[in-house]
């Protein structure tokens, strides 16, 4: 049967609605643009959606396109001419005979979203557990009839719950009646006050077993929803003709499909699915890159990730010449150690804005955390934060070099669409040394400032942070924190290594907070690194007790911890990269001085990727390194004179009489405007101008 054209139709047709119109039996269909790769872009695809089901294939031939039935209801949306058909399969290229196969199918019920592009009026996108579909209509009009399409399947065919099939007795639930206990105590000859002592008893343990179930139940939904999440990928990749060998469920991770090359749009063997792969040559190969799984609308940022980020550094330029590390403090005993001049060799090739962003490696606990708090599981929240809070000491094992201490008015942004954060930080005084750092993430905001006090005393460096953390979620419930006590030991004899010591109380505005203490280590301590705390309620009760190391994970049981044997892991460390370099950085931290594809454009001249001196020293040309960093030491000698004279930070300010900072706005805004003229230039040549202010 050959196609007519068919112009897209409103959300009602004949008086009846759309959901009446799916309901009937009536499919829709149309061509589609799918972004696929970098190397092919944008692919016409003949797109059917029936009975829940999403189905698209390639436009081989325009007979091949046509598969319905005379008998078959389908409302066609945009152009479907012949003709056009005839050009698009003339344009792309491939006039080789094959047979029409579905090369994608998505399950609408397993659809988590789907969403118009906000800066294009042709573009929408399908997420599903597994990939994300990048679609373009011809019109804005075709975009809202598939919309409306997609709006009314997925009223018809709603997200089924998994543990639908299960029954587990909610805590809420579970009751006991101390009665037939009483009566009996009673007829025992039990006085009054011993009766209610023994009520109050079994009430109590009644109440540590249900906090316990309460916690097992909330796991258990976990598991579920981890187990749900399969079996929607596995309907999916059967659907797909998928072999299970070529698919893979990626979380926080990237893959890589062929010949190890990248393209966006997908966390499944996709880009058209296992079909494609067939029916390309070896010249006209695509490249291949996973997202992360999208599961809605991007709390910020982009949902397109270009570039893969790096896994190393690059590699040395020049052999590095050590240094006495004696010869160069013995006469700094005492001394703050932030005004004192070392070469560029005790440094690591990042800044200490770029420090701060490294406490948000393991962001996604504040993800969870929110989650948990939006569930009413305040207990799971709570413990989420304590786990994020101990969680920003892992990366510092192993680091014994000094990162760069920022010039007055350096800034730091780090924008990580495939973690959901942005992330800003600005020094912004010079004496005492104050850096601000303003984070938002997915359901919360995170921001803080720190003055690193830091001493010598000879054998050892104490680094003693001042100032306060602050964790907000955008139901209101609130969480601060100062940092502990940092210790590195062994400066002139021994293996160098540092510790974390002290007492972290983690206060919330609400129903829970946390201490948390860690342990110094001693000398002839078998196991280093640890720390303990509980979780206690507003009157005092222990809710739940955590445990760990601060480099490796953290657990936690329900109640005062005496039974750890049941304890659930709240927190692991990632492993180290396999390129270790002397600096020992993550590989987390290995991506922070980056300048990824298209981003230097886009930086106010104050960023620290720019900074020269850090620059050379990541490209292992030491001698460059040095003669900059001496060049911009002058220059921050200036940094109090500046100061003095009526500097101010361009994007934090003071919160009223106190010594903290708060985030104005708007850098985000200049960023993509670029908007920098009043960001001086502070890596250049010393001005007179500079010198005056």
């Amino acid at each position: 049967m050959p196609l007519t054209r068919s112009k897209s139709l409103p959300a009602t047709e004949n008086g009846g609605s759309n959901r009446e119109i799916m309901q009937s039996g009536r499919s829709v269909a149309g061509i589609l643009y799918k972004w696929t790769n970098y190397g092919k872009g944008w692919r016409s695809r003949w797109f059917l959606l029936r009975d829940g089901i999403l189905s698209y294939s390639k436009i081989r031939r325009p007979e091949n396109v046509n598969l319905l039935s005379p008998s078959d209801d389908v409302r066609l949306i945009g152009d479907i001419s012949t003709d056009r058909l005839s050009r698009m399969n003339s344009c792309s290229g491939r006039s080789r005979r094959k047979h029409h196969k579905t090369i994608g199918i998505v399950h609408l019920k397993q659809v988590s979203s789907y969403r118009e592009s906000k800066s294009d009026h042709r573009k929408f996108y399908i997420f599903t557990a597994t990939k994300t579909l990048h679609l373009r209509t011809d019109s804005r009009s075709d975009r809202a009839a598939w919309l409306q399409a997609l709006a009314s399947t997925k009223g018809i065919f709603p997200l089924q719950s998994f543990s639908g099939d299960f029954s587990f007795v909610s805590p809420k639930d579970l009751s006991i009646s101390t009665e037939r206990l009483k009566k009996r105590l009673r007829e025992a000859g039990m006085n009054e006050s011993l009766v209610k002592e023994c009520e109050e008893i079994v009430d109590s343990e009644f109440s540590e077993v249900q906090e316990q179930i309460k916690l097992l139940h909330e796991e258990r939904k976990k598991l579920l929803d981890a187990l749900k999440q399969l079996e929607m990928a596995n309907l999916e990749t059967e659907a797909s003709g998928i072999h299970d060998n070529a698919y893979q469920l990626t979380n926080h991770k990237y893959s890589s499909l062929r010949r190890g090359k990248y393209s966006e749009c997908s966390t499944s063997a996709s880009s058209d699915d296992k079909q494609e792969f067939e029916d390309i040559s070896e010249e006209d190969e695509p490249s291949f890159h996973d997202t992360k799984e999208s599961f809605g609308e991007p709390h910020i940022g982009s949902v397109d990730i270009h570039f893969k980020r790096r896994t190393k550094l690059p590699d040395p330029a020049e052999k590095e010449r050590g240094v006495s590390l004696w010869s160069m403090i013995k006469d700094n005993v005492g001394k703050d150690l932030t005004r004192v001049c070392l070469p560029v060799y005790f440094n690591e090739p990042i800044s200490s804005l770029q420090k701060c962003f490294e406490d948000l490696e393991y962001s996604y606990l504040l993800d969870q955390a929110y989650e948990y708090g939006k569930s009413g599981n305040s207990l799971l929240r709570a413990l989420n934060v304590a786990a994020f809070a101990v969680s920003g000491y892992a990366s510092t094992e192993g680091r014994h070099c000094k990162p760069f201490n920022p010039l007055l008015g350096e800034t730091y942004e780090a924008d990580f669409p495939e973690k959901g954060v942005r992330f800003f930080s600005e020094k912004v005084s010079h004496h005492p040394t104050v850096i601000a750092c303003h984070c938002e993430g997915k359901g919360w905001k995170f921001w803080g400032d720190t003055n690193l006090r830091s001493k010598f005393w000879g054998r050892s460096i104490q680094l003693e942070p001042v100032g306060i953390l602050t964790l907000e979620f955008d139901d209101g419930e609130i969480f601060q924190w100062s940092k502990v006590t940092t210790t590195i030991y062994n400066i002139l004899l021994g293996k160098l290594y540092c510790d974390h010591h002290g007492t972290m109380q983690i206060c919330g505005n609400r129903e829970y907070s946390c201490t948390l203490k860690f342990k110094e280590q001693s000398i002839l301590d078998r196991n280093p690194h640890q720390v303990n705390g509980f979780v206690e309620d507003v009157t005092g009760k222990k809710a739940a007790t955590v445990f760990g190391k601060w480099d490796d994970s953290l657990y936690y049981v329900a109640g005062d911890g005496l039974n750890k044997a049941s304890a659930s892991l709240l927190w692991k460390a990632t492993k180290p990269p396999p390129n270790v370099t002397r600096y020992n950085l993550t590989s987390f931290a290995i991506t922070l001085n980056e300048v990824t594809p298209g981003l230097e454009e886009k930086l106010p001249p104050t960023d620290s990727r720019l900074r020269p001196d850090q620059r050379h020293l990541e490209n292992g040309e030491y001698e460059k390194a040095n003669e900059e960093k001496q060049r911009l030491e002058r220059r921050q000698r200036m940094s109090r004179k500046i100061q003095e004279s009526g500097w101010k930070p361009r994007w934090f300010e003071p919160r009223g009489e106190s010594e903290s900072y708060k985030y104005t706005g708007g850098y985000w805004e200049a960023r993509d405007e670029r908007s920098w003229d009043d960001c001086p230039n502070i890596f250049g040549e010393i001005t007179e101008e500079i010198t005056d202010k």
